[in-house]
């Protein structure tokens, strides 16, 4: 992460016309850790930043990180990319675990659990 990271953190405090003290309390973290940042003592980490987007929506995770996109984030249906993978998939052709397909028997090979906070955990599965 950049230094510009510290003055976009800026901009979403100045936006919401909070004080210091007020974000660290609204995200939940130390109010001197708020302080040392914007100083440039610390750089922010990712609980921290997930803090940030989770509790002002309107913060584009890849505005804040990159800064490129928008803030406040508004959705626009005419700027969105088109997924490269279906949101859904499709129920023709893909049989579900542990049914016969004309391939065999399809069987897991990792599982992946998403926690709200933005962490996650991944499984090997081994098939017998």
């Amino acid at each position: 992460m950049n230094d510009k990271i510290i003055e976009r953190i800026q901009t979403v405090i100045d936006h919401y016309g909070l004080t210091i003290s007020s974000f660290a309390d609204k995200i939940g973290v130390q109010r001197s850790s708020i302080s040392h940042l914007l100083k440039g003592r610390n750089k922010p980490s990712l609980d921290f930043v997930m803090k940030v987007v989770q509790t002002y929506p309107e913060v584009n995770l890849y505005w804040l990180l990159n800064g490129k996109g928008n803030f406040p984030h508004s959705e626009q249906i005419e700027d969105s990319p088109t997924p490269i993978f279906p949101l859904a998939p499709q129920e023709k052709n893909i049989p579900k675990v542990g049914e016969k397909s004309n391939l065999g028997k399809v069987e897991a090979s990792r599982i992946v659990i998403f926690y709200t906070d933005g962490t996650f955990e991944s499984f090997e599965v081994k098939n017998s």
